[in-house]
């Protein structure tokens, strides 16, 4: 069993403690069995407190939203349902009366600190000490990143809040300077303290530790940078040296990319730092599932297609690219390019089939083009193959499919089916595909990006880093010497041509995993999100029902949102603080300009 996997059974014990005031919880317990000096006496039970904080990573969800989600706010996906905006990108975002992000990271801080307060009084050794501490400055750095990520400045709470000491609970905020370099200061201490293995296999170690700083100094230095405030260059140099020892040490990572987002087990895989392991009958989500809905229209953009190159390292619209076929021709647009391409959206092909489970081919050989091709990429069953099947193994007969009375739809023309498999097959809701929480394919990315903002990237990181994912991509490696300002000719012309490459190979191997409107955030390129969304290229007469075409033309790119999206105000930038931790702090200010 694996030791996350463990931990979300085990917490079960703890909830009560856990999900009540402490000091309650101690005026009830027996104080001979739960009272702080026994849940802190030994490393055991220390671990055990520990395993709590587990549950604030990122995973695959039970409920709610998953990360993809967060994509549909950037401009490289969109949900396929809806013709209008978010109303993050339409400014008519109003701010909340609660928002869990502000206060569950509140109620994580917390118990973080309670141990921490604890651990000076703890009869364990001194390194054991040491190493726990380490654990707990870990996850509470990692709450307030996603604060500071979200908010900016907030109140810094270094120790828990007690009856004493009342007056914390209604301090001002603190600036962001001061934040940022709590959590820099934290982990560097948890780099410094944890134990080389952790607690054991896929628990948190030195090197889970770099990985969260080396995403936090980035995501901080050039949040700086671009957003003109001071001290980038520290945080910067952060990222690129926790990066880089990690680059040294893990020069390998998975070679199948689909294997990475629906594996049943990543324990062992080469690249993979944490992850969250789910078991059939203990443990399981609902993400793959959810993809394979008759509901779920995740799409994404034409701008998002366009971001992948062909095999020989190009852009599409370079003028030296003889592989692009173009777009007019749905089954040429994938030949000859990044084959993470077809683990993003499944390619088009034709079969007959009436939505059930039985089909065949049509006798059309460029109708089957594709479905070789899949299954060389993913490995095939249980991961993706063609044809296109809903959870319960119902056939769509075409890609791209816009009509509503077949399993799997799409709303602009490219499907989102990353997190797609057959481990449990015609079982709904009882995914237990893995979840990758750090991995080397990020930490490469941020890597190259912190030593291009330095002035350090050269052919020699590029090779260390985007050219290993080039690699098992099966496209041409970067030759940072060939990029010049016509390599693009779709660049965005304030930002560097090889930056611009950077960024792409960030966009393309992370898409659709949540990350891409924080990066347009702290690039401050939310400008990019407002740009108008369009989909594939299309017939009208092709299709028996009818598609929302650019210009209300015949023939042309879907765009399923027609209103011209508002230019994106500044102040949209910072998320508002929720209404009533205003109410009940009357010192807590609200971001600016926000009402």
């Amino acid at each position: 069993m694996k030791k996350i996997k463990q931990i979300s059974i085990i917490l079960v014990l703890l909830t009560s403690f856990l999900g009540c005031n402490d000091t309650d919880f101690l005026e009830t317990a027996p104080k001979d069995e739960l009272s702080k000096a026994t849940i802190f006496s030994t490393y055991n039970n220390i671990k055990l407190y520990s395993w709590g904080f587990y549950d604030f990573l990122e995973e695959f969800p039970r409920a709610a939203t998953w990360s993809a989600s967060k994509d549909l706010f950037g401009d490289l996906m969109q949900n396929g349902n809806n013709s209008v905006n978010p109303g993050y990108l339409d400014q008519n975002y109003t701010v909340p009366i609660n928002d869990n992000n502000y206060s569950n990271a509140y109620v994580n801080i917390r118990k973080v600190n309670i141990m921490l307060d604890a651990l000076p009084e703890s009869p364990i050794t001194a390194e054991q000490k040491a190493h726990w501490r380490g654990v707990g400055l870990f996850f509470r750095a990692h709450e307030y990143f996603k604060l500071l990520e979200r908010f900016g400045g907030v109140p810094w709470i270094e120790n828990e809040i007690t009856d004493e000491d009342i007056e914390e609970l209604y301090k001002p905020r603190d600036s962001r300077d001061l934040v940022a370099g709590n959590i820099l200061r934290d982990l560097n201490e948890a780099v410094s303290n944890i134990f080389e293995n952790g607690d054991g296999p896929n628990t948190i170690n030195k090197d889970v530790a770099l990985a969260l700083l080396s995403r936090f100094s980035l995501f901080e230095g050039t949040w700086r940078k671009y957003h003109n405030l001071g001290d980038a260059n520290k945080y910067l140099q952060a990222a690129a040296t926790a990066s880089s020892t990690l680059v040294v040490k893990y020069p390998t990572i998975m070679s199948n990319y689909d294997a990475i987002y629906n594996s049943e087990d990543l324990g062992g895989k080469p690249g993979i730092l944490l992850y969250k392991h789910y078991v059939l009958g203990e443990l399981t989500h609902w993400v793959s599932t959810n993809t394979r809905s008759t509901n779920n229209k995740y799409d994404i953009t034409r701008k998002g297609i366009d971001k992948f190159l062909t095999e020989d390292g190009l852009p599409i619209y370079n003028a030296n690219n003889t592989l692009y076929q173009g777009d007019k021709d749905h089954y040429a647009e994938f030949r000859n390019r990044d084959s993470r391409i077809l683990t993003i959206t499944p390619p088009p092909y034709k079969i007959v089939g009436n939505g059930t489970q039985t089909w065949s081919h049509t006798g059309n050989l460029a109708d089957q083009e594709w479905f070789g091709k899949v299954a060389a990429v993913t490995g095939g069953y249980p991961l993706k193959e063609l044809p296109d099947r809903n959870w319960s193994g119902r056939v769509t007969d075409q890609v791209p499919n816009f009509n509503r009375l077949t399993p799997t739809q799409t709303g602009n023309g490219y499907r989102f089916w990353k997190v797609y498999n057959d481990h449990n097959d015609r079982v709904s809701s009882s995914d237990f595909n893995d979840f990758a929480i750090f991995r080397m394919g990020e930490i490469y990315l941020i890597n190259a990006e912190a030593k291009y903002e330095l002035g350090q990237f050269n052919q020699t990181v590029a090779n260390a880093t985007i050219n290993k994912l080039r690699t098992r991509a099966k496209v041409a490696p970067m030759d940072v010497g060939a990029i010049g300002a016509d390599f693009d000719p779709k660049r965005d012309p304030s930002v560097d041509p090889v930056l611009w490459e950077i960024r792409r190979e960030r966009a393309v191997e992370l898409m659709g995993d949540g990350y891409r409107r924080e990066d347009l955030r702290r690039w401050k390129k939310m400008s990019y999100a407002t740009e108008t969304k369009l989909g594939r290229w299309i017939v009208q007469s092709n299709y028996s029902v009818n598609l929302p075409i650019q210009n209300n033309a015949p023939i042309g790119y879907i765009q399923l949102i027609p209103k011209a999206t508002p230019a994106f105000p500044d102040h949209y930038y910072l998320f508002p603080i929720p209404l009533n931790e205003l109410a009940s702090n009357p010192n807590l200010e609200q971001n600016p300009n926000w009402q």
